[in-house]
């Protein structure tokens, strides 16, 4: 349970003096930053490049209110058999997360499972959320094929970007730009998000029709035409009798449901300007109950395993930000190289030689360029590539590996940075849903008309302030 303290990290920490922090709180924040990732274990230095430096430039920016979070729940689609190892897993991400410069006085750190709303947003969308989008989502064909000793025809695991896209929207707010960095890769999971919170929005948002369609037969041709409504033009009769524009608000809510609302904008758009009409002319009036997230594009590195492969633990191909130097150096002396290169005499190609891209990550511009050439004439050997790789990575990694190694001797700091941060999050979590729950069930609503019928029924006050219903 969040303790509610908040806490400071170690002192070895580097981060921000108090007056410096308040003063970063207090800046105007412009956007609203929001990833995570799931925890399986230390992370490797390919969790590492695939999304750390991305967010810590984001972090340094005091514009952006940054919340970062480990995903425990997402564990359960996959390795739902065995729960065991999630809780430990989540504190070495998070102590990952610190250890790489991820500050909690300029970032929210969370942990997803202590923020009970992401649950109840998952439920809401996953109502209105067609069964042909989960399955048409290429990861998922991939891991069914893929992944074997694991039974993953589970809802959870086809429900996967539904969870994800609650666990985005919940930090949106009306005012604030919500955007998520992903690289190239992810855009169609964040793609997938939007469409299923425009689907609710359209659902359970302020959804309607301008007027002026019942009284202006061109702007109501334009509509019915660029939508495809099924409603036939030429029997109606101008201004609309409340029956045939109900006739024709049902049917037009159906075909944008259809279609989706940014298509159904797109086309009106289009309509519009073909006709010359004013282009800021709106016809159809949407007030979302959720923001959709933008995307920010970021660039990630090729970060190979040591047998090429791509980086994962169950390669066994991986380098973790806490290992030892005699570790490392273990690691990468078997490491794969040109596999062209047979003896030592060879010229080698380092467009192809995975230790290669560990230098463009790890050495020195003037390092990576002699290697480059002296491999290309024979004039290194493989070893000693490796070995001058080696010297890199271990300068590279021994501030961060330091750092890991103060937060792991103090994880009881840990949680509570985690508890922290969770309490600060689901304040926000709890704004959304009070929020997303009036669109759904309008219980507010329902409860001051029972309020005021009752106040008026007994000629009492309805409220504090002594207001009579219906003044």
């Amino acid at each position: 349970m969040p303790t509610g303290r908040q806490v400071a990290p170690p002192k070895s920490t580097p981060g921000l003096p108090a007056e410096a922090s308040a003063k970063a709180g207090a800046a105007v924040k412009r956007q609203r930053v929001l990833s995570g990732m799931r925890p399986t274990g230390k992370l490797h230095i390919g969790n590492y490049f695939g999304a750390l430096p991305n967010w810590l430039k984001l972090q340094a920016d005091d514009s952006n209110d940054c919340y970062f979070f480990v995903a425990d729940w997402h564990s359960l689609t996959s390795d739902y058999a065995d729960t065991s190892q999630i809780a430990q897993n989540s504190i070495e991400v998070a102590t990952d997360f610190l250890a790489a410069g991820l500050n909690p006085n300029k970032s929210t750190i969370f942990q997803q499972s202590q923020i009970l709303e992401h649950a109840e947003l998952h439920l809401l969308l996953s109502m209105v959320t067609p069964l042909g989008w989960l399955e048409r989502v290429p990861t998922y064909k991939e891991a069914l094929e893929n992944i074997q000793g694991k039974d993953l025809h589970t809802y959870g695991f086809l429900g996967y970007p539904v969870l994800q896209a609650a666990d985005i929207v919940m930090y949106g707010e009306p005012n604030l730009p919500l955007i998520v960095p992903v690289g190239e890769d992810q855009v169609a999971h964040v793609e997938l998000g939007r469409e299923i919170v425009r689907h609710f929005n359209l659902f359970c948002g302020e959804f309607h029709w301008s007027e002026e369609l019942r009284s202006v037969p061109n702007l109501m041709r334009m509509t019915i035409e660029s939508l495809r409504i099924p409603v036939d033009f030429s029997s109606l009769s101008f201004p609309l009798v409340d029956a045939a524009w109900e006739s024709f608000e049902r049917r037009a809510r159906a075909r944008v449901l259809e279609s989706g609302t940014s298509n159904a904008l797109e086309l009106l758009h289009r309509k519009i300007s073909e006709s010359g009409e004013p282009l800021d002319l709106v016809v159809m009036h949407v007030k979302p109950v959720l923001r959709e997230p933008g995307v920010m594009l970021t660039q990630t590195p090729r970060v190979p395993g040591t047998d090429g492969r791509k980086m994962s633990k169950s390669y066994n191909n991986s380098i973790t930000l806490g290992e030892s130097d005699a570790e490392i150096r273990a690691k990468t002396k078997v490491m794969m190289t040109d596999p062209a290169r047979k003896r030592r005499n060879d010229p080698g190609n380092p467009d192809v030689c995975p230790a290669f891209d560990w230098h463009k990550l790890f050495s020195t511009p003037e390092v990576i360029e002699r290697v480059n050439r002296d491999c290309r004439t024979a004039a290194i050997g493989c070893v000693d590539c490796k070995h001058v790789m080696a010297d890199a990575l271990i300068n590279w990694i021994e501030p961060i590996r330091a750092r890991r190694q103060e937060y792991e001797s103090k994880p009881g700091e840990v949680l509570e940075i985690l508890d922290a941060g969770s309490k600060k999050a689901r304040v926000v979590a709890q704004s959304t849903m009070a929020r997303v729950r009036e669109a759904v069930f309008g219980w507010e609503k329902t409860r001051s008309a029972i309020s005021a019928g009752a106040a008026t029924k007994h000629n009492l006050p309805s409220g504090r302030h002594g207001v009579k219903a219906g003044e």
